[in-house]
């Protein structure tokens, strides 16, 4: 999930507060329509931001790592969720589903190439979508790297993370009968989509709670329930993905498949204490990649607020936007 920007970062300031040129509805069929927006430079380097989740939704915060007066900035909020239309719907809504929605929103825009810019889950749809058109890609801008492993799922939801905050993991756990404890993502699934409304939205809050709870370094631990429609559709949106394990087969595996975009150049942005995305998937990314470049970021955990990320992910753009020639854009 992201969480919103800082007014500062440990660099010096993000970019200040700007207004899109262009906000529209944009059908893409399967009866969905999603919310997309446009702003900066309209002759700039076209960049387009992936939020996190699956289900958290753009918000004003993710246009201040760019200098509008360099790029052309594009934000959506991907289906089911923000102001994208049905709210919380899963019909017709998987990662196949998303990276035809990006590549709509390229060609809409008739822009050939992009920087894709995205963290967290927004760094899986990155990731998968540079797979499905390396072609289109010039730059890969990643933070808080998932991967969509077992290993990553087993962290978040069978307790790995909870060995630190076990005060928290036993809030999540104990809306759920004991003998289901073995898989916490289907049970919940169970209830999330029991159509008994308030079933429902008690078990979305504590499960978007413990995740924003963990989100970064500087969070006491307080487990803060979410407004009702912004809970049901994160944790439906997000229950749904990772029941169906972000719907990747076997040969579809980000590590599996990085010969596909093994030439295109990358930034990855990972916080040293990450507890939600721990280091380990960005760093064998890394490995993985060499054509990518490393930015370990210490006394720093998941959201893209903390100071060293954000700050850091501002020199990355910043110094992409020096390169326009050399990156074809």
């Amino acid at each position: 999930m992201e969480q919103a920007a800082g007014k500062t970062t440990a660099g010096g300031k993000l970019y200040p507060p700007i207004e899109p040129f262009d906000r529209r509805m944009l059908e893409v069929g399967d009866g969905h329509t999603i919310y997309v927006e446009q702003c900066g430079a309209r002759e700039g380097i076209p960049i387009v931001v992936l939020h996190g989740g699956p289900g958290g939704g753009c918000s004003p915060a993710m246009r201040r790592f760019f200098d509008p007066k360099k790029y052309r900035i594009i934000l959506f909020d991907q289906r089911g969720c923000g102001r994208s239309r049905p709210h919380a719907s899963v019909e017709a809504n998987t990662t196949w589903h998303l990276v035809r929605d990006i590549e709509l929103i390229r060609d809409t825009f008739g822009i050939d190439r992009w920087i894709v810019f995205g963290g967290s889950w927004g760094a899986t749809l990155a990731l998968i979508y540079a797979q499905a058109h390396p072609d289109k890609v010039a730059w890969l801008v990643l933070r808080g790297v998932f991967l969509a492993t077992e290993r990553e799922f087993d962290w978040f939801y069978g307790g790995g993370a909870g060995q630190f905050w076990p005060d928290l993991w036993a809030r999540f756990c104990e809306l759920i009968p004991e003998d289901e404890h073995d898989d916490l993502i289907a049970a919940y699934h169970k209830r999330l989509f029991s159509g008994d409304r308030g079933e429902e939205l008690r078990h979305a809050r504590v499960w978007a709670s413990w995740e924003n709870a963990l989100a970064s370094i500087e969070n006491d631990g307080a487990m803060i329930d979410s407004p009702a429609d912004y809970a049901l559709a994160f944790a439906r949106l997000e229950n749904h993905y990772f029941h169906n394990r972000a719907f990747l087969s076997p040969e579809q595996q980000i590590l599996a498949n990085m010969n596909r975009i093994a030439h295109v150049p990358a930034t990855i942005v990972q916080g040293r204490h990450d507890m939600i995305c721990p280091p380990a998937a960005a760093w064998g990314l890394h490995k993985a990649w060499p054509a990518s470049e490393f930015r370990m970021i210490p006394r720093a955990g998941h959201a893209v607020s903390e100071p060293g990320i954000a700050a850091e992910l501002v020199r990355t753009t910043d110094k992409l936007s020096r390169q326009r020639e050399t990156l074809g854009l």
